[in-house]
């Protein structure tokens, strides 16, 4: 990554703000599917006990954006628990997002997933919600940029293998909604109630994939691109995206029962080889 023009001139200016302990690039530029106009999604890790300096911090990217004053910059915990904060920022004419995270926090939670210990959490801009594990999949992804100390390092060798402890925790926490959901949705079709039927249905495909990401020994970092990534896995169910597909396609013509009948055969199928 150090051939990258845009991130050679960015990191050393974020590495000198006090309290960055490591960089790293994650999405799909780390893991090199990325097209032209991909954005940057950069991950700044920090120590509890050594504070992320954020007036330093917005005094840098300022330097850097294309336009100040459309430059945003939070403080630690501005966007909630998981997600804890960053910034949106354009240079160059790239779109370039970064987030905090805690390498105490993210040291804690990784243990717990290696022990089979998940936790699933409301969040704006994650419809399924954000599954503890994420931060788990972020380090396991990523591609480290700057860890003048090794701290990322020695988190990021936490994650491989990947854990048979997690695998068995995520199957077990999702299996069993997928069912559930498309009961709750069938539930809802003497009412013709089809925001509930296609909030139900959805549910039960993000459980789903979340299986089998598991399955197949995967990080799931974020439900976009989740379904059609896991259609091509080892172990997975037949003809995944256009069953999908049509589950969607039957939705929004109200043809519930049949789109929920789709679903049951996936669920058994699912079940057959979990």
């Amino acid at each position: 990554m150090s051939q990258d023009p845009l991130l050679a001139r960015i990191i050393p200016v974020l590495a000198a703000v006090p309290g960055i302990a490591g960089i790293v690039l994650g999405g799909s530029r780390a893991r090199g599917t990325a097209h032209e106009t991909s954005d940057y999604d950069l991950g700044l890790y920090y120590r509890d006990s050594a504070a992320l300096e954020i007036d330093r911090l917005r005094t840098a990217v300022t330097g850097l954006v294309d336009d100040p004053a459309a430059a945003h910059v939070t403080p630690v915990g501005e966007w909630g628990p998981w997600i804890v904060g960053g910034a949106w920022l354009v240079i160059d004419g790239r779109k370039i997002d970064l987030l905090y995270r805690s390498v105490e926090q993210v040291t804690a939670v990784i243990d717990a997933c290696r022990s089979g210990e998940i936790s699933m959490h409301y969040q704006p801009g994650h419809p399924h919600g954000f599954c503890s594990a994420i931060w788990m999949g972020e380090i396991a992804l990523c591609r480290v940029l700057h860890d003048p100390e090794g701290l990322v390092a020695a988190i990021k060798e936490k994650t491989t293998p990947y854990p048979p402890a997690l695998r068995d925790a995520l199957v077990r926490r999702f299996q069993w909604e997928i069912l559930f959901a498309i009961e709750n949705a069938e539930l809802a079709m003497p009412r013709d109630d089809g925001t509930q039927i296609a909030g139900c249905a959805y549910r039960a495909l993000a459980c789903t994939a979340q299986v089998l990401f598991a399955l197949n020994g995967q990080y799931l970092i974020n439900e976009k691109g989740a379904l059609a990534q896991a259609a091509n896995f080892p172990v997975t169910v037949r003809d995944l995206a256009a069953r999908v597909a049509e589950v969607w396609r039957r939705i929004g013509a109200a043809e519930y029962a049949d789109a929920l009948r789709t679903l049951r055969v996936l669920e058994s199928e699912l079940r057959e080889i979990s």
